[in-house]
C-alpha cells in the first residue's frame, strides 16, 4: 500500500473539500489594513506566506488541544495508546492519516477560532474585503514516530500554480511548533518568488502535486501556540516529519475566500454540514465511522461574524 502513496500525483487528485474551492483576486496593495502590519503585508508579497503572532489566546487552542486528545481516544500522558494497531496501520497506508489528519471538523471550538474577530480580519486583509466565507476543515495530529512507520509527506501544491485564480490557505498552531524535531509546515519562498522563470524549465504537462523541487533551499516555519499561519495557495510547500521523543505537533486548517453567495446550492451544503456536523466529501477525506460529532457533541453556537463566515446570513445585510 505504501507504494501507493508514493505514486500520487496530480491525475489522482479527485473531488476536493468544496468549502475550501473559490477564491479570487487578492489584494495587489495593503489598502486599510485591519489585523496585519504594513511590514507582515510587506513579507507577505513578498514570501507568500505570513505568520500572524498570538492569533488566538492559548487557553482557546489549549481546549483544542484537548478536544484532539479526546476524540482521538488518546491518553496525552500514556504513549501506549498512541499507536493502536487499527491506527497504525490507516497511518502506514493512507496519505491524510501518513500525514496525521484527524476526521473533526464541526465542533464548537473549530468554529469559535473560525468565527474569531482577528482571524476573519487578517483574511480580509489579504483580500481587501470582508465578505468571507471560511473553510469547513479538519484538524492534525502529527505523532513522533513508532518503529517502522515512513514518513510520506513530500513538497508540493494543492491546486495548479498556473491557474488564474488566487487562493489562501492557513494553519493554526494548536500546539508549539517551536522546536523544529516536532515537525510542521516548510515551504520554498524562492520559488514563490522566481516561479515564472523556473516553470519555465519544466515540461508543458509537470507535475505540480510531485514537483522536482529537491535541489531548492527549504524554509522551515517555526509557530507558537495560537499563532496563524496564511499562505498563498502559489506557494510550494509540505509538512515536516515530527522526529521527536514525545512531542506531538497539532494544528487546525483554516483559510477564508471570497463569500459566494449566489452559490444557492453550496451555501445550504454549508449551512447543512454545520448544522448536522456532517463531513465534507473529497479527495483524502474519510470521515468519521463513529460518528462522534453526530452522536456526542452540539452544533456549535454562532456569533453574527460567524453566521456571516458560513453563509448563514448575507454580507449584505
Amino acid at each position: 500500500m505504501m507504494e501507493a502513496i508514493d505514486t500520487i500525483g496530480k491525475r489522482d487528485i479527485g473531488a476536493r473539500n468544496p468549502s475550501t474551492l473559490g477564491g479570487g483576486r487578492l489584494a495587489r496593495e495593503a489598502g486599510a489594513l485591519r489585523v496585519l502590519s504594513p511590514a507582515e503585508w510587506a513579507f507577505w508579497r513578498d514570501n507568500g506566506y505570513v505568520v500572524l503572532r498570538g492569533a488566538v489566546a492559548p487557553e482557546q487552542v489549549e481546549r483544542i488541544e484537548r478536544l484532539i486528545w479526546e476524540f482521538e481516544e488518546m491518553d496525552p500522558a500514556d504513549p501506549a495508546t498512541w499507536y493502536t494497531p487499527e491506527k497504525s496501520a490507516l497511518r502506514r497506508n493512507e496519505l491524510s492519516y501518513n500525514a496525521g489528519m484527524v476526521e473533526l471538523y464541526n465542533h464548537q471550538y473549530l468554529w469559535d477560532t473560525r468565527q474569531d474577530p482577528r482571524i476573519h480580519g487578517a483574511f480580509a486583509d489579504l483580500w481587501g474585503t470582508n465578505a468571507l466565507w471560511v473553510s469547513i476543515d479538519r484538524v492534525n495530529c502529527n505523532l513522533p514516530p513508532e518503529p517502522g512507520f515512513e514518513f510520506k509527506s513530500f513538497m508540493h501544491w494543492d491546486y495548479d500554480p498556473d491557474g488564474d485564480v488566487d487562493s489562501v490557505q492557513g494553519v493554526l498552531a494548536v500546539t508549539d511548533q517551536l522546536d523544529e524535531d516536532v515537525g510542521g509546515f516548510v515551504c520554498i519562498p524562492q520559488l514563490y518568488r522566481d516561479y515564472p522563470a523556473w516553470r519555465a524549465a519544466q515540461g508543458a504537462d509537470f507535475d505540480w502535486y510531485r514537483p522536482d523541487v529537491a535541489s531548492l533551499p527549504k524554509t522551515a516555519v517555526t509557530m507558537a501556540k495560537g499563532d496563524l499561519l496564511i499562505f498563498n495557495s502559489r506557494l510550494c510547500h509540505g509538512i515536516r516529519q515530527n522526529v521527536s521523543k514525545g512531542k506531538v505537533r497539532m494544528a487546525q486548517y483554516i483559510a477564508m475566500l471570497p463569500a459566494r453567495e449566489e452559490d444557492v446550492e453550496g451555501r445550504d451544503w454549508r449551512i447543512r454540514c454545520w448544522r448536522e456536523r456532517i463531513p465534507p466529501q473529497g479527495y483524502s477525506l474519510h470521515g468519521d465511522p463513529r460518528r462522534l460529532e453526530q452522536t456526542r457533541y452540539e452544533t456549535a453556537r454562532l456569533t453574527p461574524l460567524g453566521e456571516r463566515l458560513l453563509g448563514l446570513r448575507s454580507w449584505q445585510e
